[in-house]
């Protein structure tokens, strides 16, 4: 929400029936300005209608994965079998976390519900996130395993070329778990699940949450498939293309494909569908309107962490009532900002940088 919407919720809930007349006095502005921002905070969904019905759902739940990532970058070409000079950093990761630093960054309030370990690294997590503005406060610490560790490989374009993931911890990222929190989780505006979770926890949380509007990080193709039996509940999916294929048992090789592979989607009960094609661009329908768009490319310095952003901008630009293919420009810009860091998550990634790439940004139709 803008400032300007804050202060008139802060009106609305010392006084539900109040004018739209009393507000404009209230903030010294003209009836017609608190009369557009009435108008936008129904859309978003924040307030219901007249008296002014507050819906407290004020935040976003991230349900999924928090681990450290330690990153290999070589100097030259990677040298399979052999040592390559290089240079290696350690930095927070996990999906889940990662689209949770991503929105809070963009001014989201959000809540991370994930599992560390109580050692060093789960420390790490949990201070290093606070200081991001995650709410980490029902995060789940346990003592008999290591927090998750992802090990990259980086190939001379910076770019994933083998990884290994030390994740068994997410095993106690349970169905007891979920209840524990669901009062909190149950007033989100929107939950965003990754496939970390097994697929029973990933669909006893969809169904126990289903009255929300659920978005599905598929992760990898093995673990996309967690999602097949309840991937309809969802309300936007970003599945890559072959996690497509997997989900939608629809082979794609052009863009009759896609389209088909959205009808799919569509007829299961999705409503935004994004496939990401790579340096082909990406693909979008919402029912309505499909489009591929394409951007220029550009070389990262890390492209790891460019899928979360690109989750979390389309969180974010779903909550401010985006059309879908401004979502998808939005979305695009939060992924090219991530890109230009070799962090795994972009320190200066915000609404403003974003507009800025976006402004600049070269996008073509296909």
């Amino acid at each position: 929400m803008t400032q300007r919407e804050q202060e008139i919720i802060a009106i609305i809930r010392e006084n539900p029936f109040v004018s739209q007349q009393e507000i404009a006095d209230a903030l010294s502005i003209t009836r017609s300005s608190v009369a557009v921002h009435i108008t936008n905070l129904i859309k978003k969904g924040i307030i219901r209608g007249r008296g002014y019905v507050v819906d407290e759902r004020d935040h976003v739940s991230v349900i999924g994965g928090a681990n450290m990532d330690i990153m290999g970058y070589p100097f030259t070409t990677l040298r399979r079998g052999d040592s390559n000079p290089g240079q290696v950093s350690l930095s927070l990761g996990g999906v889940g976390r990662n689209i949770a630093e991503n929105l809070a960054r963009l001014g989201v309030n959000t809540k991370l519900f994930t599992v560390v370990g109580n050692d060093i690294y789960g420390d790490k997590i949990i201070q290093d996130s606070l200081k991001t503005g995650i709410d980490m406060s029902h995060v789940l610490k346990i003592n008999d395993l290591g927090t998750g560790t992802y090990l990259a490989i980086l190939n001379g374009e910076n770019d994933m070329d083998v990884a290994i993931a030390s994740m068994d911890i997410f095993s106690r990222l349970d169905e007891k778990y979920l209840e524990d929190n669901q009062g909190i989780i149950s007033k989100s505006q929107a939950i965003v699940f990754d496939t970390n979770l097994e697929e029973k926890v990933l669909t006893f949380g969809v169904n126990l949450f289903q009255d929300n509007d659920l978005y599905l990080d598929t992760v990898s193709h093995t673990k996309a498939l967690r999602a097949k039996k309840i991937i309809g509940k969802f309300h936007t999916i970003k599945p890559n293309r072959l996690e497509a294929e997997a989900l939608s048992g629809i082979k794609i090789t052009g863009r009759g494909d896609l389209d088909q592979a959205a009808t799919y989607f569509h007829r299961e009960g999705v409503r935004n569908v994004i496939i990401t094609l790579g340096e082909e661009g990406v693909y979008y329908s919402d029912g309505k309107s499909t489009g591929i768009l394409k951007a220029e490319k550009v070389i990262p310095k890390n492209a790891t962490g460019a899928g979360d952003a690109f989750q979390a901008a389309l969180v974010y630009a779903n909550l401010e009532g985006m059309e879908i293919r401004d979502k998808l420009i939005f979305s695009m810009g939060a992924s090219l900002l991530a890109m230009d860091s070799y962090d795994t998550i972009n320190k200066e990634m915000s609404t403003a940088n974003i507009q800025k790439i976006i402004k600049n940004l070269e996008v073509t139709s296909c």
